[in-house]
């Protein structure tokens, strides 16, 4: 086995390089797309070795340069997505985005379950067979476990999982009105304006079927304010929630129902009724990764500014790590095209110098086809910033354009958009 630098003295590139990517959320298609990107480029510079490989068959420049992406999933779905499903906005068929259409030079995807990784080998064993690197980034994400929360998998439903958000939409189709909880079973969790935006859509859900007035809407999070980071967005959902009528419980979780009962016990101590819960799960690191000894205190550890865990040329990115962003797609997008630089630098022989900036820019629904856009910035030893703009239609329109850019940036073969 070559060592992770081997190198061609008379060009000071990279001779062969094997990176293996495991997880295809936000991080791992982004990094991918730009590594890709990377290939392309660097085939095209004169006087190189990737310009002499390329006019080699192609099988020879793949010989040269491995990217290998793994997920378990089959397709893409963006988190917002589900929300659409689950309110019946969108069909199922219309935003899984499968991988198998992935058209990317350089990288192959391996639809398999990660069974264990070796860090320190760079190695990770699959369903599909053992595969070595020389760079790894782990991108994983988190796991979600809705039987962590006694009571929810019998009396409640969680709304996170694909499959959880998917089958709501047949239970929200029966549902009649009464009382609906919306609410947040641990910390930390992704993606925290997902509660906020559930509670306004089920406003405008209810509200179109007849069944508002004879229902209460309650959301309950464990924060103080809908959005910490952004008080002007935080000042506009509270003052949205009191508009149409949403009960806003600061500072608590629920810790378990009472599905005989129809009770969501809370973290004070308090009760609340229900006849529909809607859940956010216990979320964890992936098993795999805690038992590869990646973690402390439960989430990959990494440089703030390189991503780069405690192992050599192991990077993490995204929600499975502990680098004091939200757990969000926006922000696994921003750290992985960080690590995509700062490998492309790696292979050019020439010192990475990339760092993460810890902004995020997401976008907030407030229903109606109003959206807003919040703009975060999380940097080490300083208080998170952020600002808003909008809910407006025009903005509704940008969060689709959102949408239609990554997709076609991620799984199509041309330049980005």
């Amino acid at each position: 086995m070559h060592t992770p630098y081997e190198a061609n003295p008379a060009v000071g590139y990279l001779l062969i390089v094997r990176i293996l990517v495991l997880g295809a959320g936000f991080g791992g298609l982004e990094l991918t797309s730009r590594l890709s990107e990377e290939f392309a480029t660097l085939a095209s510079e004169p006087s190189n070795m990737f310009a002499t490989l390329a006019s080699e068959p192609s099988s020879r420049v793949g010989d040269r340069l491995e990217i290998v992406l793994v997920d378990q999933a089959e397709g893409f779905v963006f988190g917002y997505s589900k929300l659409d499903v689950m309110f019946g906005r969108a069909d199922a068929s219309a935003v899984i985005h499968p991988y198998s259409k992935m058209v990317k030079p350089g990288v192959r995807f391996v639809n398999s379950t990660v069974r264990a990784i070796d860090p320190v080998a760079r190695r990770a064993v699959t369903d599909a067979g053992t595969f070595d690197a020389d760079i790894l980034v782990v991108a994983l994400g988190a796991d979600l476990h809705p039987e962590a929360t006694p009571g929810l998998v019998e009396g409640g439903h969680e709304f996170y999982t694909v499959a959880g958000a998917f089958a709501l939409r047949e239970v929200l189709a029966r549902f009649g009105g009464g009382r609906v909880v919306v609410a947040v079973t641990s910390t930390p969790f992704k993606c925290p304006p997902a509660p906020s935006e559930t509670a306004l859509l089920m406003d405008e859900f209810l509200t179109a079927r007849g069944l508002r007035d004879a229902s209460q809407i309650s959301l309950v999070m464990p924060l103080g304010s809908p959005i910490p980071p952004s008080p002007a967005a935080s000042e506009a959902l509270l003052r949205t929630f009191a508009e149409r009528g949403i009960a806003w419980h600061p500072d608590r979780l629920v810790r378990e129902l009472d599905p005989v009962r129809r009770l969501a016990l809370l973290s004070d101590g308090d009760a609340m009724p229900y006849d529909l819960f809607l859940g956010v799960p216990v979320h964890r690191a992936p098993s795999v990764v805690v038992e590869a000894g990646l973690t402390d205190d439960g989430w990959i550890p990494v440089d703030s500014l390189t991503l780069e865990t405690r192992f050599p040329q192991v990077y993490a990115v995204g929600d499975v790590t502990s680098v004091g962003t939200p757990k969000a797609g926006v922000f696994a997008e921003g750290q992985a095209a960080v690590v995509a630089e700062r490998i492309g630098a790696l292979v050019r022989g020439r010192p990475p110098e990339a760092t993460y900036g810890g902004r995020g820019i997401c976008y907030l629904e407030f229903g109606h086809d109003l959206v807003a856009r919040v703009d975060v910035t999380f940097l080490s030893g300083r208080p998170p910033t952020g600002g808003l703009e909008g809910p407006s239609h025009a903005i509704a329109a940008d969060k689709v354009d959102f949408g239609v850019s990554r997709i076609g940036r991620w799984f199509a073969s041309g330049a980005r958009p």
